[in-house]
């Protein structure tokens, strides 16, 4: 299973909203429901992917880099 890294999607998160909380808040969901989207125990589905997206104002073409950067596991 491919596990991804959401770092740069955290940073937007801080930079446009201050916190996960209040990304949560707007995002309609729990922080606790956010934490376990941004630390991968709950898959991220294209409905979420859309309206986060359209929350964090991240253009179409860097979706990628947000959502689908796969982890490095250095051994």
């Amino acid at each position: 299973m491919v596990e991804f890294d959401y770092s740069e999607l955290e940073g937007r998160i801080i930079t446009k909203f201050g916190s996960r909380k209040n990304f949560a808040k707007k995002f309609g969901t729990s922080t606790g429901n956010m934490s376990m989207l941004l630390n991968g125990k709950t898959k991220w589905t294209a409905d979420k992917i859309y309206k986060a997206q359209q929350l964090l104002e991240i253009e179409p073409e860097s979706v990628s880099a947000y959502f689908f950067t796969p982890k490095v596991h250095i051994m």
